[in-house]
């Protein structure tokens, strides 16, 4: 029996694929119809159908018996993989300033560009590990054996080794473990996440979704702050009852978490909190980028640079002096854990925009095809749709021009970056508006 293989392209995940063309296929002449006798029944019934939005990052394969038609088959074509990870490994193009305006508002160039990445998705054949599709989100999308985060067994419970879909990012200058990019944790997948952030001692988490668009993207896997009440001396009263009860509090997993401030900016929320296991307390911050709107990718590149860029200074803030004398192990902050739903899409555009804005204050340019091929050996599929591709390029030409302009206008000054009134620019504006792509990671 012969077989032709043709594929279909899930458009909820806009995953890019190579397809082959295939030959034409004329069927037989038709038998002559009988007025007396009703034709027989060829359709097959109709199945439930499987929405393609729970596939993603997949390429559902069909399989069309084509024996009894007298045609010739025709061989499938593959790429080695030995091919496409050397196109990984070696892509690059670095953009100084004026390179980079150009670039971002030349679409057509930059899907092109964007079209020829292999997406180095994982297969489970690949992956091998046993009972690991129960926490998958979505079952194609799959953390690269290579750097995937194993969880240890904790030495009160010695166990074997326990499995979490989630994938350590190489940062700037290929910084090993700057990040951890994750799917969005699922309920029965809250405790192996605070575990992994136990055990990677990470102290930033940064989450680019909301806990449900147009169905769940994530579980609710922290305690809500308590709302504040508006007159001030109610206000004064919950401020000291939360200091004597140590603030809003919750269990997850293993672990006790406690809210000790959250304050809404503009676009994203950010929590101070404390992870407790035992009598050992850790603090952490997160931030929840909500202004990410569902099915498009923002109109303006403000709240994301804000981010950022508010991301990168507590970072800093959180890394050892110099002038104190090293009596010890240096304990640094830990990877900085990026999720979204999927972990692919708005988890790889937060990466990278971070990365890119690096890249352009230490050497006055960026390079985002480089880049997106670092991510995508890390962890497969990162940056999902070209809508989001272009829109990592006028980011970051947003920022460097204003880098540029800061220090055209005074060099000798520590730069400063002001992105109150980032906006993009109209044309650019327009040309992603018209994507068709629409977001769900």
């Amino acid at each position: 029996m012969s077989y032709h293989r043709c594929y279909c392209d899930d458009q909820n995940t806009h995953t890019h694929t190579h397809t082959s063309s295939m030959s034409a296929v004329h069927s037989a002449s038709p038998l002559p119809e009988d007025p007396t006798t009703p034709p027989p029944m060829t359709t097959p019934p109709r199945k439930a159908s499987v929405r393609l939005q729970e596939r993603r990052g997949s390429n559902l394969s069909l399989l069309l018996d084509v024996s009894s038609l007298g045609a010739e088959p025709v061989c499938s074509v593959s790429t080695p993989k030995e091919v496409w990870l050397q196109l990984l490994h070696t892509s690059s193009r670095p953009l100084g300033h004026e390179a980079l305006q150009l670039a971002a508002v030349d679409g057509d160039a930059l899907n092109a560009e964007y079209q020829k990445i292999p997406p180095n998705f994982v297969s489970a054949a690949e992956l091998d590990v046993p009972g690991h599709a129960m926490k998958d989100r979505y079952k194609t999308i799959l953390p690269n054996p290579e750097s995937r985060v194993v969880l240890r067994s904790p030495e009160e419970e010695p166990g074997p080794d326990r499995y979490i879909n989630a994938n350590y990012i190489r940062g700037h200058r290929g910084a090993p473990r700057a990040f951890i990019a994750t799917q969005g944790p699922m309920l029965h997948t809250v405790g192996d996440f605070w575990d992994m952030v136990w055990q990677e001692r990470s102290s930033i988490i940064i989450m680019v979704t909301r806990l449900k668009e147009n169905n769940e993207k994530c579980e609710l896997y922290w305690p809500q702050p308590r709302k504040r009440k508006v007159e001030e001396e109610e206000e004064e009263e919950e401020e000291e009852e939360e200091e004597e009860e140590g603030g809003e509090t919750g269990r997850f997993g293993r672990f006790v978490l406690r809210v000790r401030n959250s304050r809404e900016k503009d676009g994203f929320t950010v929590t101070d909190m404390e992870i407790q296991l035992c009598s050992e307390r850790r603090s952490f911050r997160h931030y929840w980028f909500t202004s990410w709107p569902d099915h498009h990718i923002p109109q303006c590149t403000a709240s994301l640079l804000r981010l950022v860029e508010e991301v990168e200074t507590y970072r800093q803030s959180l890394l050892p002096s110099g002038s104190q004398p090293i009596t010890g192990p240096i304990l640094g902050p830990g990877p900085i854990v990026v999720h979204c739903s999927a972990g692919i899409g708005r988890t790889g555009c937060f990466i990278v925009s971070s990365i890119g804005c690096q890249q352009l204050r230490d050497g006055g340019q960026v390079d985002i095809l480089e880049t997106v091929c670092q991510l995508r050996l890390d962890r497969g599929g990162m940056i999902q749709t070209t809508g989001q591709y272009q829109f990592l390029y006028s980011t970051l030409a947003q920022y460097s021009s204003q880098l540029h302009h800061s220090q055209v206008k005074n060099p000798e000054d520590q730069v400063s970056i002001k992105l109150q009134n980032l906006q993009l620019d109209s044309t650019q504006n327009v040309n992603l508006q018209n994507q068709p792509e629409q977001l769900h990671t």
